[in-house]
């Protein structure tokens, strides 16, 4: 009996022994990367066998292994892959990110979140704004992407009213309305100006990338592809997305620098702080900035001279130094008897006078393991000082002599204000993920105008005017659902939402003053003719489904219907595919429709501005397409843009530090939205009668008005190659970015009123053509050599700006600007680990464009035009950085 249950007691034990081993164990964990902030979508695999898991929205998974401590290989791409022995029941993992900023994970162009930049089916730019902020010589967004992205494109405008305090951009030779912005993925409401001074975008309306401080920014998502289908109006030309900073800890940069010509000197302080809130990944990210631009001056003749010769009547001289038949001998002596001096009569021509002051933040609460709360936004508040046209003494039809004798140049000063938040939660159901949001922003624009008279109230004249504002406020909720699904296929990411958004547009009267009887000299007030209080209202549904068919075929499906309460429906798709040939040999394309609605601003934006018609200043109306003049004149009401976009492209990674991409495209857009020329002249500039009295009724000499006059198509190739290599013991970084551009208006107008029958190159003329075809570079490239050693890093940048085409139609003449190729240098020195100090150059040689022909120069005064590098020259800087 005894050995019978002692036989049965070590069966049992046995028995028990090899269930306990074959039990499977729970091993539970979290993935972060080396800032601290959980790590999503990456695979956690127990070596030797097929178990495997993800990591959740919180960094977090739980795994079951029968192994005893068993080793796991987690993996992300983009981030080095590492096994970690698994001896307790937890496990805190920390993945290091790749060295090739290549391979960033990127939230446009594909919305399946395991997709980085060479991997997605269209092309797609990362700049790592936070780890290049320290060297890069630019200190702005607009300037910085000018220098990183080649088909992006930005310029400082002078005597341009608004748009010198706004600075109008450009992606792929398109208008500054055509490229959609986004923040953390969230769209971004478009400024309240309206660029209408025949400068880049004419007609246009943008997005202020200047409204959000650089130190606030991780890294900027430039998407080469229209995505309207996948993101709504705007995305034709492409999307930049801003990613906001998340980091913990503190950091303190000041920059000093000055242009070659002592001017333009900028003071830029930033400070960006953040902290972690809990233990579930959430943060806090604080950032504030002040940025500080002096004018620049860069007129032809510094010594344009006007004085009183006596002081019983005017005699006024000039001194046109690039036409000595108008030059006259000018008096020193004379001046000084005056208590006058050369320099008071200099014209200012020129960068405006802009001071910035900045916050944002960005911030992200898991509330549990299913729900986080996340929001972002700020503020920035900016004042400029631009200039206008010099009056003369001798007009005496702008000038009041008794406030004026010598003249005066008017200054246009503003108030930029722009309010931004974005609120929302992230739900997680399973598989499933929910992303409620609402989004809200505004820009409002205030002028007022000084140093100027209103002739018609003689010398009772005020000089200082407040001209009255516009301002735009957009809000947006969107509600997104996505899923990846990792068994079908070689993974299936399905995405689909809904969007609603309401704009607002309004334009606010000035003092009388400033409007009446023609108003303040450069800049006419608003009136209460001009006021604008409208709204619209839209709804938009989207599905977007991404499949990587095999471990060779992605294919991606998107469709967009949109309805705008004051314009109507349109729906819009795209197909995209990427092929993997070899392992590091993929090609790529896409097919796509699409639109942009036509802003509230072009609609009903209407005013008087000054324009210079045959050498004489003149008051000329933009008027809106429903008003009584535009009916008498049969200006149609505007419709929305269409375009259709096609791209084919290679990603060829020959090592794993060669990457080499090239990416053709071809945009179309239909009913282009345009800006006519001053109606009411004839092609050779004469005035026509029936058309100056009918303007004259509006206080006006000539009118412009908005209308989808074109049609345009665009051609070009990107080209991009990053090499990383090792050079004893430093590490260095070549690229060699390359974009060919050419965009062309059909010759053919889409409709002109009768009235202006053999008009064409009035309503839509020479210059204004010029303006989409040829005032940007067609070819544009930068190589740049970043090296890193110890404590030192090295930038050496050459960007080549090619030619440029102005016409100066009906007055001017056609220049070719000859290609430049502008040099950037920065070094910097670690003293500490947290202490850098830099020092470096913008256009180090102090290149500009061709100076400009004495027809296009307004009288020989606008000494270069704003293209290519633009106008000021070499400019150096100083900087110290300080982290914590």
């Amino acid at each position: 009996m005894r050995k019978k249950l002692k036989i049965a007691i070590t069966a049992i034990l046995t028995l028990s022994g090899t269930l306990s081993f074959a039990q499977s164990r729970e091993i539970k964990g979290t993935i972060t990367g080396e800032n601290g902030n959980p790590i999503e979508f990456a695979t956690i695999l127990v070596k030797g066998t097929q178990i495997n898991a993800s990591s959740d929205a919180l960094g977090k998974f739980t795994i079951n292994s029968s192994i005893d401590n068993p080793t796991l290989i987690v993996s992300l791409f983009g981030y080095q892959k590492k096994e970690v022995v698994a001896k307790d029941h937890f496990v805190d993992i920390q993945l290091i990110a790749e060295n090739n900023s290549l391979d960033e994970i990127v939230v446009v162009g594909s919305r399946n979140p395991n997709k980085s930049k060479l991997e997605t089916a269209v092309p797609v730019d990362v700049v790592n704004l936070a780890k290049i902020r320290n060297t890069t010589p630019q200190t702005t967004t607009n300037d910085i992407l000018t220098y990183l992205i080649p088909s992006f494109n930005s310029n400082r405008q002078s005597s341009a009213d608004g748009t010198e305090h706004i600075d109008p951009a450009s992606l792929r030779g398109l208008g500054p309305d055509q490229v959609l912005v986004l923040i953390n993925g969230k769209r971004r409401h478009t400024s309240s100006l309206v660029n209408y001074q025949n400068t880049v975008g004419n007609g246009s309306v943008g997005t202020d990338l200047s409204a959000i401080p650089a130190s606030a920014i991780k890294r900027i998502e430039v998407l080469r592809d229209g995505a309207a289908a996948q993101y709504g109006s705007d995305a034709i030309a492409g999307v930049i997305n801003l990613v906001l900073k998340d980091n913990a800890g503190l950091e303190v940069n000041a920059t000093y620098g000055s242009t070659s010509r002592n001017d333009g000197q900028t003071t830029n302080v930033n400070l960006n702080y953040g902290a972690k809130i809990g233990n579930k990944g959430g943060f806090i990210n604080l950032s504030a900035e002040f940025n500080n631009r002096e004018k620049t001056n860069r007129s032809q003749n510094n010594n344009l001279i006007i004085f009183d010769q006596s002081a019983e009547g005017n005699f006024f001289a000039y001194d046109f130094a690039d036409n000595p038949a108008q030059s006259r001998q000018i008096d020193d002596n004379l001046l000084a008897q005056n208590g006058l001096k050369r320099d008071d009569f200099n014209f200012q021509i020129g960068d405006a006078r802009i001071q910035n002051l900045q916050g944002f933040f960005n911030a992200s609460i898991p509330l549990n393991d299913q729900i986080e709360f996340y929001a972002s936004g700020g503020v920035s508040h900016r004042e400029g000082t631009g200039y206008g046209f010099r009056r003369l003494p001798s007009e005496t039809e702008n000038v009041v002599a008794s406030i004026f004798p010598f003249g005066f140049q008017p200054e246009l000063n503003s108030v930029v204000t722009d309010l931004s938040s974005s609120v929302g939660f992230k739900f997680k159901f399973g598989d499933w993920k929910l992303d409620l949001s609402n989004t809200i922003g505004e820009n409002k624009f205030v002028y007022e105008v000084s140093n100027t008279n209103n002739v018609s109230l003689g010398d009772n004249s005020p000089t200082d005017f407040k001209a009255g504002n516009h301002s735009f406020l957009q809000n947006t909720v969107n509600a997104d659902i996505t899923r990846l699904y990792n068994d079908i296929f070689n993974g299936l990411n399905v995405a689909f939402g809904g969007e609603y958004r309401f704009e607002k547009y309004k334009i606010v009267p000035g003092e009388e003053a400033s409007y009446v009887d023609g108003g303040a000299q450069s800049f006419p007030g608003f009136s209460p003719l001009n006021a604008v209080n409208e709204n619209r209202n839209s709804v938009g549904v989207y599905a977007d489904v991404e499949a990587d068919v095999t471990d060779k075929l992605l294919i991606g499906i998107a469709g967009r219907y949109e309805d705008f309460t004051d314009f109507g429906n349109t729906i819009n798709g795209k197909l995209s595919a990427r092929y993997k040939i070899l392992d590091n040999l993929f090609v790529r394309g896409a097919i796509s429709s699409g639109f942009r609605a036509p802003s509230l601003h072009q609609q009903y934006f209407n005013n008087i501005a000054t324009d210079v018609v045959d050498g004489q200043i003149l008051n000329s109306g933009i008027f809106r397409n429903d008003s009584d003049v535009a009916r008498q004149l049969g200006i149609p009401k505007l419709k929305e843009e269409t375009s259709r976009n096609y791209s084919f492209g290679v990603v060829f990674s020959p090592t794993k530090k060669l990457h080499i991409t090239a990416d053709y495209y071809h945009i179309r857009i239909d009913n282009r939205i345009i800006l006519t020329g001053n109606l009411g002249n004839d092609a050779y500039g004469d005035p026509v009668p029936a058309l100056r009295d009918l303007f004259a009724q509006y206080g006006v000499q000539t009118g412009r008005f908005f209308t989808n006059a074109i049609n345009t198509t665009t051609n070009g190739l990107d080209v991009v190659i990053d090499y990383d290599l090792n050079v004893g013991p430093g590490k260095m970084n070549l690229s060699l970015l390359y974009n060919y551009n050419d965009n062309k208006v059909d010759d053919q107008l889409n409709t002109i009123p009768a009235l202006f029958a053999g008009q064409e190159d009035v309503y839509y003329g020479p210059q204004e053509r010029s303006l989409i075809e040829t005032n940007t570079p067609k070819h544009k490239g930068t190589f740049a050599i970043n090296y890193n050693l110890t404590k030192w890093n090295f930038l050496l940048r050459n960007t080549y700006f090619g030619e440029v085409i102005r016409d100066g139609f009906p007055f001017g003449g056609i220049q070719k600007h000859n290609g430049k190729v502008v040099t950037d240098l920065t070094v910097a020195y670690k003293i500490t680990p947290k202490i850098q100090v830099a020092l470096g150059a913008n256009n180090l040689f102090d290149i500009f464009p061709d100076r400009q022909i004495y027809e296009n120069s307004y009288y020989g005064v606008f000494k270069y035009a704003p293209v290519q590098m633009g106008t000021t020259g070499a400019y150096y800087f100083g900087r110290m950085s300080f982290t914590l």
